[in-house]
């Protein structure tokens, strides 16, 4: 009797001990199901705010299991910071030796059609585990150094692009590094040869630059405009750009140039102001640097947006041909009842 007692509490226990087995080897194995999802541990968090983090953004009972495991192999918070993204079929175990192990993911920081460095810093912002007052304390701290004499001058340090990046990256580091791939662009052929031979600064032709592609969206214009604008710095015409007066109002949807606007006092103004304004009016695109640095010949000094409305201008040397292409747009917007 006592032999047939300790036979059913041995098979009880190998049943218990299989059952076990079979779930803890179920859980190790279980696979992400989903096609993706992204993962952020920010510094400081605590190991019960990683684990509602886990399963709030990969599934209760996926997430949990991660987190029963991390835990199961000391799982570090501080080490567990940083951006892990998680495929599909992915195991609970593997994930959780990558987050034991700090072994995060790049992200991919993408920015462009930004006007301000403000802008930009609330880009990196959203992007990275620090702030925008972060970012541009790292500007002050590392542009002032490499020549850019203010915040005005800053957009003029970065061109637009898709760059990899680990979501820890310390904002000193980001800086840094675009700025240096700035500095990369900017070679002895554009600075020394191109940008010497025009009488400008690498700040000044992307400060041009920036104006241009505010004034059109197509890129076979900018070449052209650039050419235009170039010939007015060399006569010392003002440029009497409407991007600049729209950036000095603060009004960037404004389709017609009022003469409240024109009146505005700001050194932004090159309606008012000689030359180019302190500093671009968004960041300019590398393309369009190159489109001022490798303008065409031409004589043309005015220019005037089409009163087709196609987003296209007219160019003229001549100051009557472009009070009529003015009128012609005038009379257009007037159709419209476009008042501002």
């Amino acid at each position: 009797m006592k032999r047939s007692n300790g036979i059913k509490i041995v098979v009880a226990s190998i049943l218990i001990s299989a059952t076990a087995y079979i779930y803890i080897s179920k859980e190790i194995l279980t696979p992400f199901p989903s096609e993706y999802a992204d993962v952020y541990i920010p510094a400081g968090s605590s190991s019960d705010a990683i684990g509602d983090s886990l399963r709030g953004r990969l599934g209760n009972r996926f997430g949990a299991a991660v987190t029963r495991l991390w835990k199961l192999q000391k799982g570090n918070a501080r080490r567990a910071r940083g951006h892990y993204r998680v495929l599909k079929g992915e195991s609970a175990l593997s994930l959780s030796r990558r987050i034991c192990n700090g072994r995060q993911d790049p992200i991919r920081f993408t920015f462009n059609n930004l006007r301000t460095i403000d802008e930009l810093a609330d880009r990196a912002a959203s992007r990275f585990d620090f702030t925008a007052a972060d970012f541009m304390t790292a500007c002050d701290s590392i542009l002032t150094n490499r020549g850019f004499k203010n915040r005005t001058t800053y957009p003029a340090a970065f061109l637009p692009d898709t760059y990899e990046f680990y979501w820890t990256t310390p904002a000193e580091k980001v800086v840094e590094r675009l700025a240096t791939t700035s500095e990369h662009f900017w070679s002895t052929d554009r600075r020394s040869d191109k940008a010497s031979a025009l009488g400008l600064s690498p700040t000044e032709v992307s400060t041009l630059a920036s104006i241009i592609e505010e004034e059109s969206a197509s890129r076979n214009e900018h070449p052209m405009i650039a050419r235009l604008y170039l010939n007015r710095l060399s006569k010392g015409m003002p440029l009497q750009a409407d991007p600049t007066v729209k950036f000095a109002n603060g009004d960037f949807a404004a389709r017609r140039i009022t003469k409240r606007m024109l009146e505005k006092d700001s050194p932004y103004n090159t309606y008012r102001n000689n030359g180019l304004p302190p500093g671009p009016i968004r960041i300019a695109d590398k393309r369009t640097i190159d489109a001022v640095l490798n303008a065409p010949s031409g004589k043309q000094l005015y220019m005037c947006a089409k009163a087709d409305f196609s987003g296209r201008h007219d160019f003229t040397d001549s100051y009557d041909r472009h009070l009529s292409n003015a009128a012609a747009y005038r009379r257009a917007l007037d159709r419209r009842g476009i008042k501002k």
